[in-house]
């Protein structure tokens, strides 16, 4: 029997510490960003409509998202997320840039926004597949958890820092840390040594037809995904606008909203070592149950809870968003090839990442019309319907933990550079 390293042992390995270290610093320039890009619009004057623009206009490219998976099964993977860390260091240093200056033009910032939000697509299908390139089979649940708690460290360190930094000397300061960020990022990510994933002949709608060919044809993995996007729809409009607006009227301001938001991020901390240990008998069974945890502290919102409670609230989805995308990854990781991975999860996403610019337009006017308590709660019962109707899935109540690896290519010890002829059709 393997034995499963540590994950301090996993903090020492050449192959994780520089992800590691990337993800830890580029989080905490996500919970800078999170707050700067919020009280930056607002602070110009441009009201709860004019965000919801704003946070549109930056989801928009993630359309792209299938493209980004394409590149990250294609390319070198570390090289893609340091190429998407470096996009984001430039339009969040111009974001800065608006923000300190003032009298910036809605227009303007939604250019900014839409630069910025081109990150998004190449790095999320990319970075839940490096692992495969990086760990052995028997390390990667480890893996995952340890890079979900660096996610979550380092956006609990931004969001609670960037409450203050904007209350003292406003949300420019917050977004040129953002930028700054990134640049770390790139420097620790171009020391990582991935593997190549070559096709025989790469044409992208040959490697879009094949992820969707895999996708499709695997029903717990589109069922929980249906629900994913439902449920991500309602954070966002939780996270985006609805809590923002709801602090902004009396209720706190930012420094409080940087609270509620932070203690999120230190339950999904906390949620890391939960993930390490737990292997549940039905993975796919325990990660439709953990998002109906989000609706509990906008249920709160919703009937003008004190900001203290709600932040308190929050640490229990966070423990369940830091849980499910462990056991989520490391499924997907299990029952689907690497060479494939990255598309996998970019059909996964793009639900997500289609009906997210949507949600944020309809957000700021819903808001607006009746109100943060009342929008909360309707996303509280969206979330818990999805999650009904995922239950009535038999593979996903079913589907069993490993009892063997499926593997298609062997372990190896180190990183090595692997040139693989695939997906011949």
């Amino acid at each position: 029997m393997s034995v499963q390293r540590s994950l301090f042992n996993l903090l020492k390995s050449r192959s994780v510490a520089p992800l590691v270290g990337a993800r830890l610093s580029s989080s905490t320039g996500d919970g800078f960003g999170h707050i700067a890009l919020a009280w930056g619009t607002l602070q110009l004057g441009h009201g709860p409509g004019g965000l919801s623009l704003v946070l549109a206009c930056r989801a928009v490219p993630a359309l792209l998202v299938l493209v980004g998976g394409v590149l990250g099964d294609r390319f070198r993977r570390h090289i893609v997320l340091a190429g998407a860390e470096v996009l984001a260091a430039v339009t969040w240093g111009a974001l800065a840039a608006c923000f300190l200056g003032g009298g910036v033009p809605l227009a303007l910032l939604c250019l900014l926004a839409f630069l910025s939000g081109l990150e998004r697509p190449v790095f999320m299908p990319t970075l839940r597949s490096i692992v495969v390139d990086l760990v052995r089979v028997r390390d990667r649940q480890n893996t995952n958890a340890l890079l979900g708690q660096a996610d979550s460290a380092g956006l609990l360190i931004g969001l609670a820092l960037s409450g203050i930094v904007v209350a003292a000397v406003g949300p420019g300061w917050a977004a040129a840390m953002k930028a700054a960020s990134g640049a770390v990022s790139v420097l620790l990510l171009i020391r990582l040594n991935t593997s190549v994933w070559r096709p025989e002949r790469p044409r992208l709608l040959t490697d879009l037809r094949t992820g969707w060919r895999e996708f499709a044809s695997t029903r717990w993995v589109w069922v929980l995904t249906v629900q994913f996007t439902a449920v991500a729809v309602s954070v966002s409009t939780f996270m985006g606008v609805v809590g923002p607006s709801h602090m902004s009227q009396g209720h706190g301001g930012s420094g409080a909203w940087g609270v509620v938001a932070g203690c999120e991020a230190f339950g999904a901390l906390l949620g890391g070592f939960v993930a390490a240990r737990w292997r549940p008998t039905r993975p796919a069974l325990a990660a439709a149950l953990l998002p109906a945890s989000a609706a509990g502290p906008m249920l709160l919102l919703g009937a003008g809870t004190p900001w203290p409670v709600l932040a308190a609230a929050m640490l229990v989805p966070g423990v369940g968003q830091a849980v499910y995308f462990v056991l989520w990854s490391t499924t997907l990781q299990r029952e689907f090839p690497p060479q494939m991975l990255a598309r996998i999860n970019s059909w996964g996403l793009l639900g997500n990442f289609a009906l997210t610019p949507l949600t944020l337009l309809a957000a700021g006017p819903l808001t607006s019309a009746i109100g943060p308590r009342n929008t909360a709660t309707a996303s509280a019962f969206l979330i818990l319907a999805a999650t009904a109707a995922t239950l009535t899935s038999a593979q996903v109540r079913r589907l069993p933990a490993a009892s063997e690896e499926p593997l298609l290519l062997e372990e190896w010890e180190e990183p090595m550079v692997v040139v693989v002829e695939a997906e011949k059709s």
